[in-house]
């Protein structure tokens, strides 16, 4: 097996917003830099982002669609986010500090009947990734047009969320992988499980509005999954054009 990086995605703050990068330091135990580095609590929950914690307890995609509409770009240096929608002005602001302003410029995105933002998080220990371990998301753009052949038109990749995406593989091929290493670029990473998808891959990344039964999609496989998630056990370094194998 021999494929390539072909784009590599951050989500600084959970389910609100995506952002390109060029390349980036792998490091062990932990997710890839800025992703899911903050995340919004809600009502229902009491978290204040010290450990880790599941994803019922902030807000996101999977409940509200709109949500998958935001794309940022994040100013390292002065940690400041700029926020993009469609429905709604850009917003620029420091989510350690600007947690109200940042609520205020979200509601409306958010539907009356659910759980309602409240405050930003921080996550000290890690990214508030979905999986219990610090994980890193491999996608493989082959299952990916597998899955918009069969649903008979183009979708955007970024409905999966992911962080990695690689190209040059089988459909499905990333499955195999479970519990073995992959090298990206000079870092070394350990395939640890299949995601199973949920509702958020139902809205389009333009619009916001659920639009395509990808969860249907999948089931025809089969399974409710895609692409799959790593932990680094080497550090190292990942870019664009870098090479993937097994090893």
């Amino acid at each position: 097996m021999m494929a390539k990086i072909t784009e590599i995605w951050r989500h600084p703050i959970k389910s609100h917003g995506r952002e390109a990068v060029r390349a980036a330091a792998l490091s062990v135990a932990q997710t890839l830099p800025w992703d899911r580095q903050w995340a919004v609590v809600h009502d229902a929950s009491d978290v204040d982002g010290s450990t880790w914690a599941p994803c019922q307890n902030f807000s996101r995609s999977s409940k509200a669609p709109a949500l998958m509409a935001i794309t940022c770009e994040l100013d390292e240096a002065r940690e400041t986010l700029t926020l993009h929608h469609p429905d709604r002005p850009d917003f620029t602001f420091q989510p350690d500090h600007d947690s109200a302003a940042f609520v205020d410029w979200v509601t409306p995105l958010m539907p009356a009947n659910r759980a309602q933002s409240t405050r930003l998080v921080r996550a000290q220990q890690r990214g508030m990734t979905d999986s219990d371990y610090p994980s890193i998301s491999l996608c493989n753009m082959a299952s990916h047009r597998a899955v918009s052949q069969k649903l008979g038109r183009d979708l955007s990749i970024h409905r999966w969320r992911g962080n990695i995406w690689l190209d040059g593989l089988a459909p499905w091929e990333e499955f195999d992988w479970i519990g073995k290493h992959i090298r990206l670029g000079t870092a070394v990473l350990e395939v640890k499980e299949r995601v199973v998808r949920c509702m958020a891959t139902t809205a389009n990344p333009r619009t916001g509005l659920r639009d395509a039964d990808t969860l249907g999609v999948l089931k025809t496989w089969g399974h409710q999954e895609f692409n799959v998630y790593a932990a680094v056990v080497e550090s190292g370094h990942v870019a664009v054009d870098d090479s993937a194998e097994l090893i």
